[in-house]
C-alpha cells in the first residue's frame, strides 16, 4: 500500500479532529459562522479519512502491477482420469495444493485500474488471484460430472473490486475493474507460470516435472 496514501488518511482524520476542537472552542464564544465552517471542513476531513482508510483496507492484498510478472508457479500432477493435484507457489513463498476435478486448470483474477488522480496518491493498477478450479473439455463433462472451486484470494473486511461494483462513489478514482481468466491443459506433470499484465492473466508452460510431491511446507483443499 503505497505510503502516501496512508499518511494522508491519519491527516486526513488528525485534521478533522482539529477541526471539531476549533468549532467547539468557537462555539463557546459564540461565533455562529465560525462553528459552521469549523463543522464543515471537520466532517470534510472525516469523510476523506474514511474514503482513503477504506481504499487501504479493501485493497490488502491486491498487488502493484507495472509489467507483465509471475503471479503463482502451478506445478500439475495427475491423479486419475480428470483428476490432478496442482501446487501453488506464490510470490511470498506460501505453498497451497488443490485437488481438482477436470481436464485443464483454470485460474482467474481481480484487476484493478485506477485513475490519474489515484495515480498521484501512489494507486496504480493492481491485481488479485481469485479462484482456481478444475475445467473439462466437453460442455457435458461441466454440465455432468463434478465441479472443483476454491478460492486464492485473501480474506478483508472490505474488497475493492466489490465496492467499485456497488457504490459510484469509487468511479472518479478507479478508471475499470474487471476479472481475467485462462486456463491450459493439465493432463501430465508440468510446470506452469501464471503471469499477469495490465490486459489480463495468461499461462506459460516452463516446464516438465515427474512428480509435486516433494516436502515443503503447504496447504492441502
Amino acid at each position: 500500500m503505497p505510503e502516501l496514501l496512508i499518511i494522508i488518511a491519519i491527516l486526513s482524520a488528525f485534521l478533522s479532529i482539529v477541526f471539531f476542537i476549533t468549532g467547539f472552542v468557537t462555539l463557546k464564544k459564540k461565533r455562529l459562522f465560525g462553528v459552521v465552517a469549523s463543522v464543515t471542513l471537520a466532517l470534510l476531513m472525516f469523510s476523506l479519512a474514511g474514503l482513503f482508510g477504506t481504499i487501504i483496507i479493501a485493497t490488502q492484498g491486491y498487488r502493484a502491477l507495472t509489467r507483465e510478472e509471475v503471479a503463482a508457479v502451478v506445478k500439475t500432477e495427475p491423479v486419475g482420469p480428470s483428476r490432478f493435484n496442482a501446487h501453488f507457489q506464490f510470490p511470498d513463498g506460501r505453498w497451497a495444493t488443490f485437488n481438482l476435478s477436470g481436464d485443464e486448470l483454470y485460474v482467474d483474477a481481480h484487476i484493478l485500474k485506477w485513475k490519474p488522480l489515484a495515480n498521484f496518491l501512489g494507486l496504480h493498477t493492481s491485481y488479485e488471484l481469485d479462484r482456481v478450479a478444475g475445467r473439462y473439455l466437453k460442455l457435458e463433462d461441466e454440465q455432468t460430472k463434478a465441479r472443483t472451486v476454491f478460492v486464492l484470494s485473501q480474506k478483508k473486511p472490505m474488497d475493492m473490486f466489490n465496492l467499485r461494483r456497488q457504490y459510484t462513489l469509487f468511479r472518479p478514482l478507479l478508471d475499470a475493474e474487471y476479472g481475467s481468466a485462462t486456463f491450459i491443459t493439465a493432463g501430465e506433470a508440468a510446470e506452469f507460470e501464471v503471469r499477469v499484465s495490465t490486459t489480463g492473466l495468461l499461462i506459460r508452460r516452463v516446464g516438465v516435472t515427474a512428480n509435486s510431491s516433494s516436502k515443503r511446507r503447504e496447504k492441502v483443499y
